[in-house]
């Protein structure tokens, strides 16, 4: 193993120097956003009437099947502007009947636009947002269902966040994805998920927007400042091993979606006149579901992004009148500047994953010792790794490391001599009890982009968990 450099500190680091030329390169992408343009889709995507799963298929002017070929030749057109960059295809299946909201054999049709990785393509980020819509009656594929926040708000801004960033070129991969049949049971999503782990991609983050363009509840209560961002704790696709090993070491606020969540928060506050997150610390809404699910059970980092209060009188309802009260989810009901800087967040976002790198899979040894020694294998793409701690009981990794266990400084950033990855594992010990301490680390590019933390945890990888044979659930 290579000899590893150590920094005097985190703020004498070369990554330090990048901080204000990554800054401007997110402003200016964010700026792109365009309110104007994203009025436009909406309007598109709503005059196909209904996006209902069960509506028709072969109407040209109405219903799914027609929606999902706009969006596919949208795809197409914004892909032609940067050297036909896209990789555009309908990621489908037939769903036979299931008894419940498919009630004959339905084709389910995602349209899919992949924007390749130019040094590790088989490194994703994936976001995504439910396209189809639906009224009150789950299986009514007739009438005008004009989803315009539930979850039109989402897939405009996944077309609006390829306009621009398909002008950019970065070392992961970017797939953007308007899913359909999440009203009728995240069929959608499952199909997506089963063919990104069929063609063997390493996912880094699933950024699920499925309403993001009002800013009042149907009690009045309006919040324009925050997103809520929606993350598991206890991992989807843990084993009977695995719950072992987090009752005797920890993790069970670790897992990589509620550090992707983290780190989220943490970006939307360095642009303070931005979007702010709202973590909520459960899988998704009470007695709700969301097109993340299907790739947190598969072991995917998956977050859901949604608004702020939720307006039941604009969603799920057929449009109509009733006591003075107008029901329905159309789009006069929308706060465009709150889908426009909605919008801007996911534009940060996707940037800074696609140009970071994987983060790390950390483990940590502190039995009987009173320091704590940190192991990883280095990943590509990173030329450095800043080391983080929070207390047990503590919610949020600090901002700056804490003492040692003798009130010594120790270093907080692990840079490669001469930008040289080491040819074994990575180790470093840092003077906490690990008793008392949660460590993570993020790998950072040359150029100052850090992915989320990797907890050094059992289940903190940023990886599905491995599966033998009779330990799953």
């Amino acid at each position: 193993m290579k000899r590893l450099a150590f920094t005097a500190a985190l703020l004498s680091s070369p990554l330090a120097a990048d901080d204000h030329a990554e800054a401007s390169t997110d402003d200016a992408l964010a700026a792109q956003v365009s309110e104007e343009r994203l009025r436009a889709d909406m309007d598109t995507i709503v005059s196909f009437g209904t996006r209902h799963t069960l509506s028709t298929q072969t109407d040209p002017n109405r219903g799914i099947g027609a929606a999902i070929n706009w969006a596919l030749d949208e795809f197409r057109r914004i892909g032609a502007t940067c050297g036909d960059c896209f990789e555009v295809q309908s990621v489908e299946r037939l769903i036979e009947a299931d008894g419940r909201r498919i009630p004959t054999p339905t084709l389910i049709r995602n349209a899919v636009a992949i924007q390749r990785g130019t040094e590790r393509p088989d490194e994703v980020i994936i976001v995504q947002g439910h396209y189809d819509s639906r009224v009150t009656d789950p299986l009514n594929g007739t009438d005008d269902a004009p989803g315009a926040n539930d979850d039109g708000s989402g897939s405009v801004m996944i077309l609006e966040a390829s306009r621009i960033l398909s002008q950019q070129k970065y070392p992961s991969t970017i797939i953007y994805a308007l899913l359909t049949g999440e009203e009728q049971g995240l069929y959608g999503a499952g199909i997506l998920a089963d063919w990104v782990e069929a063609q063997g991609m390493t996912v880094k983050a699933v950024l699920n927007n499925d309403m993001i363009g009002n800013s009042c509840g149907s009690d009045g209560f309006c919040d324009a400042k925050h997103v809520r961002v929606f993350s598991e704790g206890l991992r989807a696709d843990s084993t009977a091993r695995l719950r072992a090993r987090q009752r005797r070491f920890g993790g069970e606020n670790d897992s990589p979606g509620r550090n992707l969540s983290r780190w989220l928060d943490d970006l939307a506050a360095d642009n303070p006149d931005g979007m702010q997150v709202r973590q909520i610390w459960r899988t998704d809404r009470m007695g709700r579901g969301g097109d993340q699910i299907p790739f947190l059970d598969k072991g995917y980092p998956a977050i859901r992004i949604t608004v702020s209060v939720e307006d039941y009188e604009h969603q799920h309802q057929d449009l109509r009148v009733e006591d003075g009260v107008t029901y329905g989810d159309t789009v006069d009901e929308l706060d465009f500047d709150y889908l426009t800087r909605a919008s801007q967040l996911n534009v940060r976002a996707l940037h800074k994953l696609a140009m970071s790198p994987m983060p790390p899979k950390v483990s940590a040894d502190a039995a009987v010792r009173v320091d704590t020694e940190l192991s990883f294998a280095p990943v590509s793409g990173a030329d450095a790794y800043r080391i983080f701690a929070r207390r047990t009981d503590e919610a949020y990794w600090r901002d700056e490391r804490p003492l040692g266990t003798k009130g010594e400084q120790w270093e907080p950033m692990i840079t490669l001599e001469n930008g040289q990855q080491p040819a074994e594992i990575v180790r470093y010990s840092v003077p906490l009890r690990g008793d008392d301490w949660l460590l993570g680390v993020s790998a950072c590019s040359s150029q100052g982009y850090c992915s989320p933390i990797s907890s050094a945890v059992p289940g903190g990888a940023f990886e599905p968990v491995a599966q033998p044979e009779g330990d799953s659930e």
